[in-house]
């Protein structure tokens, strides 16, 4: 059984739906990332970068166990363990990879800086909300002109969709107009209908302050204060 380590975020959810997607028996084990448990030494020894979701396998590829940290890296791991959502036909495969790949560098890291700038940021300063917000609205483009294509980012239902999906789930939080992207509307509703979507999105189950409170001194410290750059 593998032992899922997580939290309510969208890389997390990416992992907890993967291992729904599978039906690859696993245990949840919540990181609450506020609270700074993504430092501890027993974190950082399966996590060196202390943030999550992170996986450890007891029948790893060797027959031993392997931790796995890095929501790309673990999608296709999975992928490969459960032998689906991972085209099998070498081009459809790199299709796949490379809109997970677009997920990884474009998706993930700008809309995650246009949601700080635009909630997060104690300043706010003009030009990151403007840089981040522009480039979200330029990556939505991107994805709905593919959409309009394909009925998934990789023609078939994959990792790509999986990785991607969470980030898509509040884009007029991040200054996009939900309305001016029909194609992401209508293939995120597709996928948040999922039985196996609607589960990984209650994962981990745990009591959670609504997504518009203010987040207190303490997780703003752990999540963006001086506690990321201390030596372990």
């Amino acid at each position: 059984m593998i032992d899922l380590y997580t939290w309510t975020t969208p890389n997390g959810f990416k992992v907890s739906i993967a291992l729904e997607e599978l039906g690859i028996p696993y245990r949840v084990h919540p990181v609450r990332i506020g609270r700074g448990e993504q430092f501890t030494p027993e974190y950082l020894a399966i996590n060196p970068n202390n943030k999550i979701p992170t996986i450890v396998d007891p029948d790893g590829p060797s027959g031993r166990p392997i931790s796995i940290f890095e929501s790309g890296a673990i999608l296709i791991y999975l992928a490969e363990k459960g032998g689906s959502l991972l085209p099998k036909d070498p081009e459809g495969r790199i299709v796949a990879l490379q809109w997970l790949m677009f997920q990884m560098a474009g998706v993930g890291p700008m809309f995650g800086q246009a949601g700080h700038f635009r909630r997060h940021a104690p300043d706010k300063i003009e030009y990151a909300i403007e840089r981040y917000t522009n480039e979200t609205k330029r990556l939505c483009g991107v994805l709905d002109r593919r959409l309009a294509a394909v009925p998934y980012l990789a023609g078939e239902y994959s990792i790509a969709d999986i990785a991607t999906f969470p980030w898509t789930r509040s884009l007029a939080a991040l200054g996009a107009d939900p309305a001016e992207y029909p194609n992401i509307a209508r293939w995120s509703a597709e996928i948040a209908a999922r039985p196996a979507v609607v589960r990984g999105l209650a994962v981990p189950k745990v009591d959670q302050e609504p997504a518009s409170t203010p987040l207190d001194a303490t997780a703003r410290e752990h999540l963006f204060g001086k506690s990321q750059y201390q030596k372990r």
